[in-house]
Parts: structure tokens; sequence; C-alpha cells
């Protein structure tokens, strides 16, 4: 992982969630100890398991978070886009990192040392008390939206999991509405947690009902009030 310049990164951190409220002063004690970093594409950032040295958030790019289980197999964790912090426990907790992060495609990353910030926030409290009541409003999200995903069959998790991509990574052009993001059946399947070949067929089963199109690199939504209609029926 290479270190490019930090010529942007106080543009790009006035525009992050986690520091929306903090002041000119305290933003900029932040941006000191930021450190601008660059991640080819298929560029492990950090292992499952390793001390947590840094939490990162995504200048430009794309990332996917994994878990590994004793067969080797992938569970995907997240997958995050710019503005994004990871990992989502952050810096309030002493923990390893719980998941493996990859960049998806060339991907420019802030780092932030986990024990400067702690340092900085030792000697600034405002920054912290801040933080962590932006902190607490997505713990509620992330838990109202683990609530949705846990009581749906297999269907409903793939169509919840097609509007939270076209929300979070969709470009809308002439109603419809496009997902550029590199992403394998099996990568899908974990996401939801299901196999591979069921996707595959609710995706060919969708794509038949001209809802969708998909390719190697990206999904196009053609008709996303269907897909909603789909989602909520029970």
């Amino acid at each position: 992982m290479m270190t490019v310049t930090k010529d942007s990164t106080s543009d790009f951190l006035r525009l992050v969630p986690l520091f929306q409220d903090l002041s000119a002063a305290e933003l900029g004690r932040v941006e000191e100890i930021a450190i601008a970093r660059f991640a080819a594409k298929k560029t492990v950032i950090f292992t499952e398991g390793s001390d947590k040295e840094a939490v990162y958030f995504i200048q430009d790019g794309l990332v996917k978070t994994y878990k590994t289980d004793e067969n080797g197999h992938e569970q995907i964790v997240s997958f995050l886009k710019t503005e994004d912090m990871f990992p989502h426990t952050g810096f309030f907790n002493q923990h390893p990192y719980p998941a493996t992060a990859e960049a998806i495609v060339d991907t420019r990353l802030v780092a932030i040392p986990v024990r400067q910030f702690e340092l900085l926030m030792m000697s600034t409290p405002s920054i912290a008390i801040k933080m962590m009541h932006v902190m607490g409003a997505k713990i509620r999200e992330l838990q109202e939206k683990l609530q949705v995903l846990s009581g749906q069959d297999i269907k409903h998790r793939v169509l919840a999991f097609l509007l939270q991509l076209a929300e979070q990574h969709g470009h809308t052009d002439e109603r419809k509405i496009t997902i550029n993001l590199p992403m394998t059946h099996q990568e899908f399947a974990n996401s939801v947690g299901t196999t591979r070949e069921t996707v595959n067929r609710l995706l060919s089963q969708m794509s038949k009902e001209g809802l969708l199109q998909v390719d190697r690199s990206r999904i196009v939504l053609i008709d996303l009030e269907a897909l909603k209609l789909q989602r909520e029926q029970r």
C-alpha cells in the first residue's frame, strides 16, 4: 500500500460523517495525524485478527470486508464506498481487526493511527464526545438493518441487498439505476448468506422478468418500483 499526497485530506475529512460536528480547530487536529494512502486493486489493507493499528476512510474507490470460516470460505461483511469508515468498530475498543479488508478497485484512503488518535482524544475530550454521538446513531441504523434482514427469506434478502446497493452505489440514468460494482456472484451470495447457485437462479429469474440486467462489472436495475414491490410482498 503506497502513501500519497495529503493535499486534499482536509477537504475530504470535512465530508466524513463521523467528523461532521467537529469545529475547524478540532478537525485541524485530526488532519495533523491523518495519513493519505493508496491501495491498488486486490490489495489487502489489513487482515482479520491482526492488531488494529489504524482506522481507514475511503477518499475514492471501493473496499470489501470479509471474514473467513474454518473451511476457508469468505463471508462478506460489507462493501464500502467513498466517505465510509472501516472497521466499523472504529477507535473505541482495543480489539484486533474483526475482518479482512481488500480494495476492489484502485482506492485512495485516509488512515488515522489509533494510538495517536487516543492521545488526541485525551487532550481534546470534545472530539471524543462529538464522535460518540455520531457513532451511536450509526449503531442504531445498523441494528435496524440487521433486524430487517434477519427476518427475511433468501429472495427478500437478495432484493433488500440489491436495493441497498442501488442506494449506496447506484447512478441514475434515464430511469435506470446502474450499480458499477465488480462483484462476483459468489461475493453476492456471501453477502446475503446463501449459495452462488441460488443467487444465479434468482438474478436470472429477475432478468427474464425484465427487472434487471447483470454482467461482470455492473448490475442495471430496470424497474426499481417493481423490485421494491416484490420486497414488500410476503
